[in-house]
């Protein structure tokens, strides 16, 4: 991408790579799920897959090569908004640091600006780690149920203690997040 292009560009961009990134990766994403979840055997029968491999064929001998892509929309409706927002926050960033759009930035300048992209996503994407925890922890515990689904966590969550409850985490996630996507883009940047 050359030096002046927009953060819509960038925007759109990382859309699009965020689409590519599902549709390549879903069927490992399918296998590995059928994988971890396929029933122990019982009365000496042999597995339901006797490992990568087999799991693979097995799928394209009774579903066709569709059958990887089951349960895609739901990652590609996650994924792409994400990858757009952090590819225009990182847009973003560099614009802030130039005072000309042909200025070359420095690796510590892509690294702000990065860091920045990082910002981005942790706003979008905490209060969703924070409801899927719940949810995943919950479905471990033994008792009832604190929480019946996604909008029940939102609303017991702004209820118990406003907005600060939906963000609580987000600190270490900005902590664990900022400095992994400036190096992310620094690197990107730097190879290219």
């Amino acid at each position: 991408m050359s030096s002046e292009s927009s953060p819509f560009k960038y925007f759109i961009s990382g859309g699009f790579g965020g689409v590519c990134t599902v549709i390549v990766g879903h069927p490992f994403d399918t296998i590995k799920v059928r994988l971890q979840t396929m029933p122990q055997p019982t009365n000496g029968l042999p597995p339901l897959y006797k490992g990568t491999l087999d799991c693979a064929l097995k799928t394209v001998k009774n579903e066709g090569f569709r059958g990887f892509y089951k349960g895609m929309g739901a990652p590609i409706a996650g994924v792409a908004p994400i990858f757009a927002i952090s590819f225009f926050g990182f847009g973003v960033g560099k614009k802030l640091q130039q005072s000309k759009p042909e200025d070359v930035l420095t690796k510590p300048q892509l690294f702000y600006a990065g860091a920045f992209s990082g910002v981005f996503t942790t706003i979008i994407m905490a209060p969703g780690e924070r409801i899927k925890c719940l949810l995943q922890v919950q479905q471990d515990s033994i008792g009832p149920k604190k929480y019946s689904g996604p909008r029940d966590v939102v609303r017991k969550l702004y209820k118990e203690g406003g907005i600060r409850s939906i963000y609580k985490g987000t600190v270490a996630t900005l902590l664990r997040d900022v400095p992994a996507s400036g190096m992310y883009f620094m690197t990107y940047e730097w190879i290219q």
